[in-house]
């Protein structure tokens, strides 16, 4: 077994305390490679924000829990390398079962999500409860989600949202012990994350989705007053991306996220936590269309994964900056 804080790493507890406290969200981003690894420990360093590393099943299958672990352990040093040192975390996404949550809990993961919200509520009491006794035995922080959200991401695909029952949550996170709560307002999973019925469409053709369900993100809080909260399917989709990816070939319709404004104010609230893939996704192979059709003579693979490095480092730290408000709170 490793431990995560062989690693230099760190847990969320921590990072959700002063979060809450600045009224700030932490950036919790997805990668699977080295370059969307270093380029989210550059913006973060650049910015001074903490963060979490978010791998997901799929890409412990893609990567390998030893060369993650390592990753992680490097993204430490690199931070270091860069002149700032920044708390990370590593953390499992959408964990489907308490044997893969185990397994990160003993390949160095500082935190876990186990995802029950496809079972019924006693199933996922019964579910996230077992996964809480044995990462808590080692000081790793838990992740559960109450609510169902919509869209497909990886592994993780359900056909229609379900909000989250204020009504439900004391229940839930007293009877499990989880540490931070991720909730269904609206939110979804993927670059699609409203049909075009579901938005209002501009005159020059964007779609423009329906608001998040504030309400009852507020009715949560009056319940569990000063739990950390956790937003999923939180990528804004970046339209220029889209146009890119679409100008250089790519067939992306009907990509739509969730707005700036909204993942801002929902920062300032008991959400602590925003999730963030496929904005990722969408910036690295827009950089990668855009290299092979300008330059078609390219085939050395650092020239456009660099370009792609370079664009992702550029995203994300904007989000810290002007999104999640996380940026210059590494020393909290």
């Amino acid at each position: 077994m490793v431990s995560y804080k062989e690693l230099g790493l760190v847990n969320t507890k921590h990072m959700f305390e002063a979060a809450m406290k600045g009224q700030y969200a932490i950036p919790a981003y997805n990668f699977s490679n080295m370059e969307q690894m270093q380029a989210i420990v550059k913006a973060c360093v650049e910015t001074k924000s903490p963060v979490i590393l978010q791998v997901s099943k799929s890409a412990i299958k893609y990567a390998s829990f030893e060369m993650l672990r390592n990753m992680a352990k490097g993204a430490v040093e690199y931070a270091k390398s860069l002149g700032c040192e920044i708390p990370i975390a590593i953390h499992l996404d959408h964990g489907p079962s308490f044997e893969v949550a185990k397994e990160c809990i003993d390949n160095g993961f500082s935190s876990v999500m186990i995802d029950g919200s496809a079972l019924s509520y006693d199933e996922n009491v019964a579910l996230t409860k077992k996964v809480v006794e044995y990462a808590h035995a080692h000081d790793v922080t838990v992740e559960a989600e109450l609510g169902v959200l919509g869209g497909v991401e990886d592994d993780v695909a359900a056909e229609e949202s379900k909000y989250t029952k204020p009504e439900e949550v004391i229940d839930f996170t007293s009877k499990t012990g989880c540490d931070s709560l991720a909730i269904s307002i609206g939110t979804s999973h993927g670059r699609c994350k409203f049909t075009p019925e579901q938005c209002t469409r501009r005159e020059d053709g964007t779609l423009v989705p329906p608001p998040l369900a504030f309400n009852v993100l507020e009715e949560i809080e009056k319940k569990l007053p000063g739990f950390p909260i956790v937003l999923h399917g939180a990528s804004s989709v970046p339209q220029n991306y889209v146009k890119e990816i679409e100008k250089y070939g790519g067939k992306i319709p009907n990509s739509v996220g969730i707005p700036d404004e909204q993942l801002r104010k929902a920062s300032k609230s008991a959400v602590c936590k925003i999730n963030v893939d496929s904005d990722g996704r969408l910036a690295m192979t827009a950089a990668i269309r855009k290299m092979f059709t300008e330059t078609p003579d390219v085939f050395d693979p650092r020239a456009y994964l660099g370009a792609a490095k370079e664009e992702l480092t550029k995203m994300y730290a904007e989000k810290n900056k002007e999104v999640f408000g996380s940026a210059g709170h590494a020393a909290d």
